[in-house]
């Protein structure tokens, strides 16, 4: 998904950083459970670099190890970045891409016939972290799945 992790002045070139995360869980929900997250940015000079940040819990969900991922890396960045997020989570990529998460917020985080957002602690961190509602998202493909095999 491409999203601005804060909005930045017009004048402003933000740095690009591409996020590869993904989460499981064994015997979901009940069954210990982690994520892995990649954050890669080249710099000025053409050299990578990279930062890997991974957990783990003794009991979760596999869709809230899929969010904790992206929200780490969120969470890492110290300022203003463009950052693409690379994900096979169907949980997360559909949230967005079918606009999941506007209904959800207009209707005050609930979704159906008046249900509670599942997560809704992790969504809303998740917006808190990147000061800004993501954009499109990109689902995990060719060296993005590479990469995101990686981390976890």
């Amino acid at each position: 998904m491409l999203i601005s992790a804060n909005k930045a002045d017009g004048n402003m070139s933000l740095t690009k950083v591409k996020l590869f995360s993904d989460g499981a869980a064994r015997g979901n929900p009940e069954g210990p459970a982690g994520y892995g997250t990649i954050l890669q940015v080249t710099d000025g000079s053409g050299k990578l670099h990279e930062k890997e940040l991974s957990q783990g819990f003794r009991k979760s969900t596999n869709n809230r190890m899929e969010l904790l991922g992206c929200i780490a890396g969120f969470e890492a960045l110290t300022r203003p970045c463009e950052v693409t997020v690379y994900s096979d989570s169907r949980y997360l990529v559909d949230a967005f891409n079918q606009h999941w998460i506007d209904s959800w917020q207009k209707k005050n985080w609930t979704r159906g016939k008046n249900e509670p957002v599942k997560n809704v602690d992790l969504w809303k961190r998740l917006f808190k972290g990147n000061g800004a509602p993501p954009g499109r998202i990109l689902l995990g493909q060719g060296a993005c799945g590479t990469y995101r095999k990686r981390a976890l």
